[in-house]
């Protein structure tokens, strides 16, 4: 081992320049299911996937919302994982197996699904190791409409009392938000998403809908919208590699489209709740 070490030493001191140390390889961050409510208070206590990171806090978060057909264990291992890597704790919400569901991808949704990221940034906000003042909801289609409600300047931001910093989602359903959000918003979509239409997504950044809703200028929050051409509906999934036709909508992995996405987010997380110049 010593003698790899001194080999990696060498091979990097000739790349930059200056000799280096070999250090042992940082633990994956830490991860454990959880309850975010006592079962005595909440009929339905929600669960998630916790993750933290292998340092001292208190730290930024990201709650993590998924979609309509759940899986968000392998949301966790998508993005909780990678996410609580960068230094954020991550806490991916399972809101489908608490209330019994499988899929809402149909319709059906339940109305309380709305508080669920408020729910889950209750729970986090009493954790020692979360620094209460940034915290983003980071949500994927389904998921996407939850952390745009989350913080729309509308019921469910004003009724909580704790508060998100900012917000992310991935290709979110649009439609019906005017766009004055109450914190920093990023929108990541596809150009060819025939699910959750660009265009939608580009009217509300602009202040308008498809139902005649519009803002005034200079209203809400900043909210940032990319586009990636060529990419489907849930073109971050490795798992669609090869296309499918899933509820008459076209999903696809997209390679370019993930990779930028990876950067648009950390970027995002860095300016908004990320780094020392954040910290309270």
């Amino acid at each position: 081992m010593a003698k790899l070490c001194k080999a990696a030493a060498f091979v990097t001191a000739l790349l930059i320049g200056n000799a280096v140390e070999c250090f042992a390889a940082q633990p994956e961050p830490s991860g454990t299911v959880v309850e975010f409510e006592n079962p005595l208070a909440s009929r339905l206590p929600l669960q998630g996937y916790l993750r933290q990171p292998n340092m001292a806090g208190p730290f930024p978060a990201v709650v993590l919302l998924h979609g309509c057909n759940g899986n968000w264990r392998r949301l966790d291992e998508r993005w909780g994982k990678r996410i609580a890597a960068w230094g954020y704790v991550t806490l991916t919400v399972d809101s489908f197996g608490p209330r019994g569901l499988k899929n809402t991808c149909g319709g059906g949704a339940p109305v309380d699904l709305a508080f669920d990221a408020y729910r889950a940034l209750n729970f986090l906000v009493r954790q020692p190791f979360v620094d209460p003042a940034r915290v983003v909801a980071l949500g994927f289609s389904q998921g996407g409409w939850l952390a745009l409600t989350s913080v729309e300047h509308g019921a469910v931001e004003q009724i909580s009392q704790n508060k998100f910093r900012a917000a992310i989602a991935f290709y979110p359903p649009c439609l019906g938000f005017k766009g004055n959000m109450t914190v920093p918003t990023l929108i990541l979509i596809g150009e060819l998403d025939d699910w959750t239409p660009a265009l939608e997504c580009r009217n509300m950044v602009d202040g308008r809908d498809d139902w005649g809703i519009s803002r005034h200028k200079g209203e809400g929050a900043p909210v940032q919208l990319v586009v990636y051409p060529g990419a489907y509906h849930a073109f971050d999934a490795v798992t669609l590699q090869t296309p499918i036709q899933y509820f008459g909508h076209h999903l696809e992995f997209n390679q370019p489209a993930t990779d930028r996405s990876i950067d648009a987010v950390r970027e995002f997380l860095d300016a908004t709740i990320g780094g020392k110049e954040q910290a309270r």
